[in-house]
């Protein structure tokens, strides 16, 4: 069995992220071992370290996936806009041309991905985090990566609304554009823009959840 304790919290945190495991689901140890094929020592290890940095909580002896309430949500976005905007204004300035190729790529390659939800947001992830690259900047790699590990915690993803897939990729679009022509205050602006669409539709798609709920 592997032992290593990064091992499995990289297990544990992928499942999270693409939703084998939704917030409220309880992750129990045993469990967890037989699926990953780990022992239980590094599972244990991998929880704490989970819990230590909130993506999990307790309830009562269990541990569950974490969740979000509005103002965390919104805190989150705010913080997000702001280094997903630094990073793309680095990438201007410091990507080379390798990057930016790969970037245009991306856009294109993803534009047949509209209709599928699921793949379209694996694939907007793989963007963002070759925009974090580009910057050439690892501190602010550092903190955007904490902050996509708890975007995980939103059972949902902003893409899965009506046409939000083509608009978002019409905005990756842009961003790149401003990215190739070297354009730092473009390239941050686009980026910003990109995340507070993204904010206000996940906020219409969690108004019209609770209205289904009432």
């Amino acid at each position: 069995m592997k032992s290593n304790p990064t091992d499995a919290y990289s297990m544990i945190l992928e499942a999270i992220d693409v939703g084998v495991y939704k917030p409220g689901d309880r992750l129990v140890e045993s469990e967890l071992a037989e699926r990953f094929g780990v022992s239980r020592t590094p599972i244990r290890e991998a929880l704490q370290r989970l819990e230590t940095q909130s993506l999990l909580a307790r309830d009562g002896r269990s541990l569950i996936v974490a969740s979000l309430d509005h103002n965390q949500m919104a805190e989150l976005y705010v913080v997000r806009r702001e280094l997903e905007g630094l990073a793309a204004s680095l990438a201007a300035r410091h990507a080379n041309e390798e990057e930016v190729s790969i970037l245009r790529h991306m856009v294109e390659q993803d534009n047949a991905l509209v209709d599928d939800a699921a793949a379209l947001a694996r694939a907007n992830r793989r963007f963002h985090k070759q925009i974090h690259l580009a910057s050439h900047n690892r501190y602010l790699v550092q903190q955007l990566d904490l902050v996509h590990r708890t975007m995980a915690l939103m059972a949902t993803t902003s893409l899965a609304a009506q046409g939000r897939g083509a608009i978002a990729q019409r905005e990756h679009d842009a961003i790149v554009t401003a990215i190739e022509a070297k354009d730092e205050a473009a390239a941050g602006a686009a980026l910003r823009e990109h995340i507070s669409v993204a904010f206000m539709t996940r906020l219409k798609q969690d108004a019209a959840r609770r209205e289904e709920e009432a």
